[in-house]
């Protein structure tokens, strides 16, 4: 999640950056990597764990956007599922978060010059007000955000690795997965070694199948049958 806090006294946005504890399965750190650092996990700040997530704030320079993502235990990522939107990084399937920060607001100033002697001039300066408009800057958020994907590990038996994974293998949303063959999805578990290759997910897609027509309770009725993504009855 994005917290912006935009400074008055110069073109700077402290941004919060939060990540859910239960997104990073018991790790032990996370690390906040992006353009603001070079992507480079030496100089990337450690989030520092709160009562129910791991959190980060940084001062970045306003009037432009930057890519993120979040390095869990140095093994693999997460994105911010709340992030302004979503670019496609260098590496197949795999998106990067984005954060959005416009230009210095001038509501700050507008307030000053209105606190200035009140020359009648000052209605004029409420129509400069309507630059507020730049605000519309927002659609821009929307546009980022048409490439979305899924929280694959609503799907019992998915845990944040295979979502990487399925990822990496084009498989991003509840209806790729529903649609997909069980023998590709086998393929993928077992190009990424023995400690996936256990995995069976013979019933990811029905799950899947669930999630994508938003029948949750049904979801959650089967959920209960299974233990580990595999049927127990």
């Amino acid at each position: 999640m994005l917290k912006k806090q935009y400074l008055k006294t110069k073109p700077v946005c402290k941004v919060t950056f939060s990540l859910p504890a239960h997104a990073v399965n018991g790790a032990k750190e996370v690390k906040l990597l992006g353009d603001f650092n070079n992507w480079s996990p030496e100089s990337a700040p450690k989030m520092k764990a709160a009562k129910d997530e791991y959190q980060a704030v940084l001062e970045l320079e306003t009037g432009r956007q930057y890519q993120f993502r979040y390095l869990i235990d140095e093994a693999y990522w997460e994105n911010d599922h709340q992030a302004d939107g979503y670019i496609p990084s260098p590496y197949f399937g795999i998106e990067n978060s984005v954060v959005v920060l416009e230009d210095q607001p001038k509501t700050a100033p507008a307030k000053a010059e209105k606190a200035a002697p009140a020359k009648k001039a000052a209605p004029a300066k409420a129509a400069t007000k309507k630059a507020a408009p730049a605000k519309k800057a927002a659609p821009k958020k929307t546009a980022a955000k048409k490439a979305a994907t899924d929280d694959l590990r609503k799907i019992e038996g998915i845990g944040p690795k295979i979502a990487t994974l399925l990822a990496e293998a084009g498989i991003k949303t509840f209806k790729d997965l529903a649609t997909a063959k069980k023998a590709k999805v086998q393929e993928v578990l077992t190009t990424a070694g023995p400690r996936y290759k256990m995995h069976d997910p013979a019933t990811w897609m029905e799950q899947a199948k669930l999630a994508n027509a938003g029948e949750w309770e049904k979801l959650e009725q089967l959920q209960k049958e299974l233990k580990g993504g595999k049927r127990t009855k």
